[in-house]
């Protein structure tokens, strides 16, 4: 048995209903804090643009305890991944735990000589200080919108022009008759730019970095993507972290076969999406690119572009002048209303300074453990920081993981040393061996989620962590299945 700790769950979207739900389990009194006025995070109907919709399929974008309903689409709307959470949240009586309006301003280490922190709350009533045994971060990766001030901002909107970021285009008749100009190449990006068109606008324009690979929901128009994106054999074909001299030798001898895999797939999705026509035909390898950036393509996407709904400029903007975009290629753009699908700060602006060089490298790098705990941060952990192509259910290990963590409940519980060690192991392998894997700070573990998913069970003393030998490599993740693993492992529960 352990003791019973007061915790502070920073955030109550999809990892922090997580991890509110992890550690009441346990027996511990959970706090949850969010800023804004209701639960969800990115998908708090305040935030979500028109049509938004998941890019994973609903049987791997959900909880081990909890199914989407039935009556969902395979590609879950906005409303309904709300409506979902919303009663997931309800029945493990997380919502009753909630501070809305409640923001994290700065924290420190308590100052009684108690292990925890001292957490500043700016709420709706005025300033207040708390105190926590344990805090579980999970703000994720979207949680404070890029800007992008440029020249001539000021006096385009003085003339009646709108600049908003993507997770402000929460109206469709913004588009209505305006010239809309949507800067990023993200999927965010290219759903706003369907939706304006679909919307009745004037004109539509995206502006994009450079052509990136999509993957559709059907590859081949037949077969879904997560039965070839999501599945054991496709991660194998990537080196791993770690690997020995054998694991290396396999990977040479294949090399050829895997070769010609990713030819095949670069061939087939550019005849499937018309790129040639598009004039958007990437020019990277597509196995270089594979990580939590790569988008779902938004249906009706490339057939605008082609036919010339959607103008597609390769390029960024520069300036305002007048009603016109300046773009960095020279070409100027009307504009009435600029979307900015540019991204979220990653950052934790409430650390103290003398931590946050602790947990972020200079260049940008996350020092976790397991992408969840930091050795030099104590009685702290992160959850949804441990991105992938199946999120909910990420967050959801990582949450099993954080409590065990947190309660030294871990079947192989890590030494600081084995912590440091397994780190710098890991920025190693994002920096020099798989530089894709060092997006979003290198925090994201797709392709390689089923290793992930494999150490957190192992951690947390799984007996059972596999299912049938093909059923495991050429099948997705099932999320029923990762209920039972996890339910195979030690129990054990907090007390008073």
């Amino acid at each position: 048995m352990v003791s019973q700790k007061q915790v502070c769950v920073i955030g109550a979207g999809v990892s922090g209903l997580a991890a509110g739900k992890a550690f009441t389990a346990q027996g511990h009194t959970v706090t949850i804090v969010e800023k804004a006025a209701d639960l969800g995070g990115v998908w708090d109907p305040a935030r979500s643009y028109p049509d938004v919709q998941t890019q994973s399929p609903k049987d791997l974008y959900r909880y081990t305890d909890k199914a989407m309903p039935a009556s969902y689409p395979e590609w879950s709307k906005g409303p309904q991944v709300h409506a979902y959470l919303a009663d997931y949240a309800r029945g493990h009586g997380l919502d009753r735990l909630m501070r809305f309006g409640t923001a994290v301003v700065a924290m420190e280490r308590r100052g009684d000589g108690k292990p925890g922190w001292t957490l500043e709350l700016k709420t709706p009533v005025g300033k207040a200080y708390e105190d926590f045994d344990f805090v579980a971060v999970c703000t994720g990766q979207f949680n404070d919108p890029n800007e992008l001030n440029l020249q001539g901002e000021d006096a385009f909107k003085a003339r009646g022009g709108q600049v908003l970021h993507s997770s402000r285009y929460n109206d469709a008749s913004l588009a209505k008759g305006r010239r809309v100009v949507v800067l990023g190449g993200s999927k965010s990006a290219t759903d706003i730019a369907v939706n304006a068109v679909d919307s009745g606008a004037r004109e539509v324009t995206i502006v994009y970095r450079e052509p990136v690979w999509r993957i559709p929901y059907f590859i081949g128009g037949l077969v879904n993507f997560k039965r070839i994106v999501y599945i054991r054999a496709q991660e194998e074909m990537f080196p791993g972290w770690d690997i020995g001299p054998l694991s290396r030798l396999a990977h040479a001898i294949a090399k050829p076969l895997v070769w010609a895999n990713w030819r095949g797939l670069e061939s087939l999705l550019k005849a499937q999406l018309k790129l040639a026509r598009c004039n958007m035909v990437p020019r990277t390898r597509i196995e270089d690119s594979v990580n939590c950036s790569v988008p779902i393509v938004t249906p009706g996407f490339y057939p605008m572009v082609a036919d010339g709904r959607i103008k597609a400029i390769c390029g960024t903007f520069d300036h305002y002048d007048g009603d016109r975009i300046v773009m960095s290629t020279g070409q100027r753009v009307g504009v009435d209303i600029a979307v900015l699908a540019i991204g979220y700060k990653l950052g934790l602006p409430f650390l103290p300074e003398t931590y946050r060089v602790k947990l972020v490298d200079p260049d940008g790098q996350y020092r976790l453990y397991r992408q969840i705990a930091n050795p030099d941060l104590p009685d702290m952990g992160f959850v949804g920081f441990n991105s992938s192509f199946c999120t909910v259910l990420c967050a959801d290990m990582a949450a099993q993981w954080l409590v065990r963590y947190a309660d030294g409940r871990l079947a192989r519980q890590p030494s600081e040393r084995e912590m440091r060690d397994d780190i710098e192991m890991m920025l190693h392998f994002k920096r020099v061996e798989r530089p894709a894997a060092s997006v979003y700070g290198g925090l994201c573990v797709a392709p390689y989620h089923y290793r992930h998913f494999d150490e957190l069970l192992a951690d947390i003393g799984a007996k059972e962590r596999r299912r049938g030998p093909l059923k495991e490599k050429f099948t997705p993740p099932d999320a029923d299945a990762y209920a039972r693993f996890l339910s195979s492992a030690p129990n054990y529960s907090a007390v008073a």
